[in-house]
């Protein structure tokens, strides 16, 4: 069996051909880099995504040496992530599945990110850290659901990474968290910062507001370098992450820890993970930017096993949901949108969480 994969949540646009037995026939991608000091609008990504996704479909036929007579199934991301180029993949994969006479399965994004990260790396039954620009969640499999044991409260660790890297006005080429990576090599002194951690939940924005009401000031009055901060926000945040990691691996009795999501290739983020559990005579797996960055490959192999699991997705229901939500943030929604019929609407645009997913293909 052979799947083609179409990932499109955030600023890149990847496609990837996955074969049942794990092999990548292809995996491209195209990102979408503003100019430093600015993000990425939901608008101008999802005319990103538009103007190169039927050349990347192409090339990816290519790479693979396949005809789409050879496809078996055509995978999307479903959600969470933003709404304007979720939509804009999702048209695509509806026409070529017209076209090309092919089922379609809608995946959950953070869901894909955990089983790329089993298969390229072997791990049996890991604690999840999975960080990225949009999400941050401390994840373990129980039940036929990925367990949700500790989240961002607020904004994610990629998210304040990559507005930190604004203020400074770093490089978004090839993104702002590996360039912030690099500036941190450089720092020789740390800056204290606020530390919250609640409970297993993580909180960024006051850190963020810290920063950035704080470093021009800094660097001006020659307290720091440039470089000093982008080494103090890594260790705090990090540090953060390592604790609630280790955390819920004490909880679940894991010794395996697996990292995903985009930040996941931080190597000072894996190298703080493998000291911890080193510490617990376990072991960490970890991906390069091939894998752990969003990618179509990821999407293409979760749609298969989901396939091979019963998993369809009518094309009537082929609609993105544009972000997950924290629990708290969910029953606060319920508790103010008293309306049944407004509720409900709400929760179909923008809940999508991964322990919403039922995991039949694992014991």
């Amino acid at each position: 069996m052979i799947v083609m994969g179409f990932e499109g949540s955030a600023n890149k646009i990847g496609v990837g051909i996955v074969k049942e037995d794990g092999s990548i026939l292809a995996n491209v991608r195209h990102t979408y880099i503003t100019p430093p000091g600015t993000g990425f609008l939901p608008k101008e990504t999802a005319l990103h995504h538009q103007q190169h996704i039927l050349p990347l479909v192409k090339e990816a036929l290519a790479v693979a040496k396949l005809t789409p007579q050879e496809i078996d199934c055509l995978a999307f991301t479903k959600g969470p992530g933003m709404g304007a180029p979720l939509r804009s993949v999702a048209v695509v994969v509806r026409t070529l599945s017209q076209l090309w006479n092919k089922p379609i399965v809608g995946v959950n994004h953070c869901v894909a990110h955990i089983e790329m990260g089993r298969l390229v790396t072997g791990a049996k039954d890991p604690v999840v850290l999975y960080v990225s620009g949009g999400n941050t969640q401390v994840i373990a499999y129980s039940m036929r659901r990925y367990r949700i044991f500790g989240e961002t409260i607020d904004i994610a660790v990629g998210n304040c990474l990559d507005r930190f890297a604004r203020v400074l006005n770093l490089s978004n080429d090839p993104s702002p968290g590996y360039n912030i990576e690099q500036e941190a090599k450089k720092g020789t002194q740390y800056v204290e910062m606020p530390y919250v951690v609640k409970g297993m939940d993580v909180s960024f924005s006051g850190i963020l507001t810290h920063v950035e009401a704080t470093t021009t000031d800094k660097i001006q009055k020659g307290e720091c370098t440039p470089a000093d901060m982008c080494f103090s926000l890594q260790e705090t945040l990090f540090a953060m992450l390592v604790e609630i990691t280790e955390r819920a691996m004490a909880h679940c009795g894991q010794k395996e820890v697996l990292v995903v999501g985009g930040v996941g290739c931080n190597e000072r983020l894996q190298q703080m993970i493998a000291q911890m559990v080193g510490q617990r005579d376990g072991n960490v797996f970890a991906m390069d930017d091939r894998y752990c960055i969003d990618n179509g490959a990821m999407i293409a192999w979760t749609g298969l096993i989901m396939y091979k699991h019963g998993h369809r997705t009518p094309i009537s229901d082929t609609w993105c949901t544009q972000r997950y939500l924290s629990i708290s943030f969910v029953s606060y929604l319920y508790f103010i949108l008293r309306t049944n019929e407004l509720t409900y609407s709400m929760f179909i645009i923008l809940r999508y969480r991964t322990d919403e997913v039922e995991v039949t293909w694992r014991d």
